[in-house]
């Protein structure tokens, strides 16, 4: 029978966890420079956008730093990410680089895809980083077929798989959780619950009984709900999923609940419509993960004020930085459109040659 763990700890146990007591001071700071550079770089790339220097669709995390950063930090050789279009975040917390990434959302040749793909399509397999999907839910069957690969090679690892909360309603979602049941595959699906799919609050898009994730129930899953704004918390509550699927190969559904300051993407133009000025002034005010982090890094004494002031500089001076490397680099050339449809080709196999890329006969 599945199991599911959706109340909150004793106070001061997240921190307590013996995969947060690993961590060492420098650890803690890289934790919160990450997450500084993440919003400055979406920052940055929101004045780009304005500034008319990008086409296209633009979504921010502004506001769910801690997500990404506290999940990914948990992650080994064999783990691997995958996730929808809001993935800027996603791509620099598995270490890629902001120049290459801020020159993808430019359209330019120097980008992490070859400035084919946009904002929606950040892949960098080195770092086991397979994108950026701009289809809703259409990453979820993908992160099952990562966890299939794991298993088959008798791996020990687990594929994250990163979805927005309006992504459960689609039918490729539960036929991935149904595989991956039944199957018992390592994957961890995490809902990003942002409260909005799209323009629509939660309570107004889907049926529930006490949260999204209490789904996985149905097909006999472990599934558990927390809070995404404090970091140690997120990485202790992910641990335990990852740990399960490395062990057990079990799969899981993790929501976490977040909050975009920003609309669904830049073209969002109703943002100030379905939510109010003070809900959103609340979270920023009260409810910023970086905010949250900065005071436990000043009150566990390893930090300063004027430390972390330094680190947000610096990660400023680097987005600003990253843009100009963006608009200096040249745009994909003519030619280039045919490049990187199929490897077959691209690598001029017999099947490249023949135009028999799936089939042998």
């Amino acid at each position: 029978m599945a199991k599911a763990t959706s109340s909150a700890p004793p106070a001061g146990s997240h921190a307590a966890a013996p995969i947060n007591q690993s961590l060492t001071p420098d650890d803690k700071i890289g934790l919160y420079r990450l997450m500084s550079r993440i919003r400055r770089f979406e920052q940055v790339s929101l004045q780009h956008y304005q500034g008319g220097k990008m086409a296209g669709f633009l979504h921010l995390y502004i506001g769910q730093e801690s997500v990404a950063v506290g999940t990914i930090s948990l992650l080994g050789e064999n783990d691997h990410v995958i996730t929808a279009y809001r993935d800027h975040a996603h791509a620099l917390a598995v270490g890629m680089g902001m120049d290459e990434c801020m020159a993808e959302l430019f359209g330019k040749a120097t980008g992490c895809s070859k400035g084919k793909g946009g904002s929606m399509h950040y892949f960098e397999p080195s770092k086991n980083y397979w994108g950026g999907h701009g289809i809703v839910a259409g990453q979820t069957p993908l992160g099952l077929g990562l966890a299939y690969g794991l298993k088959f090679k008798k791996l020990k690892g687990a594929a994250l798989c990163y979805l927005g909360d309006g992504a459960v309603n689609q039918g490729a979602f539960h036929e991935s959780l149904n595989l991956a049941a039944l199957w018992s595959l390592p994957v961890i699906y995490i809902i990003e619950n942002n409260g909005y799919s799209m323009g629509t609050s939660q309570s107004r898009s889907s049926a529930y009984p006490s949260c999204l994730a209490e789904r996985a129930a149905g097909y006999d899953m472990d599934w558990e709900l927390f809070s995404g704004e404090d970091i140690y918390e997120v990485r202790a509550r992910t641990q335990v999923a990852i740990e399960r699927a490395h062990t057990l190969s079990r799969p899981a559904v993790l929501e976490i609940a977040t909050y975009r300051w920003e609309g669904h993407s830049v073209a969002d133009a109703n943002k100030e419509k379905y939510r109010t000025k003070e809900e959103v002034e609340r979270f920023k005010n009260e409810h910023d993960p970086i905010q949250r982090w900065k005071r436990v890094l000043i009150e566990e004494g390893i930090a300063s004020e004027e430390d972390l002031k330094k680190i947000d500089k610096e990660a400023q001076k680097e987005a600003e930085a990253s843009g100009d490397f963006a608009k200096a680099s040249p745009y994909p050339t003519p030619e280039s459109i045919f490049e990187d449809v199929y490897w077959e080709v691209d690598n001029k196999t017999d099947a490249g040659q023949t135009g028999r890329h799936f089939f042998n006969d």
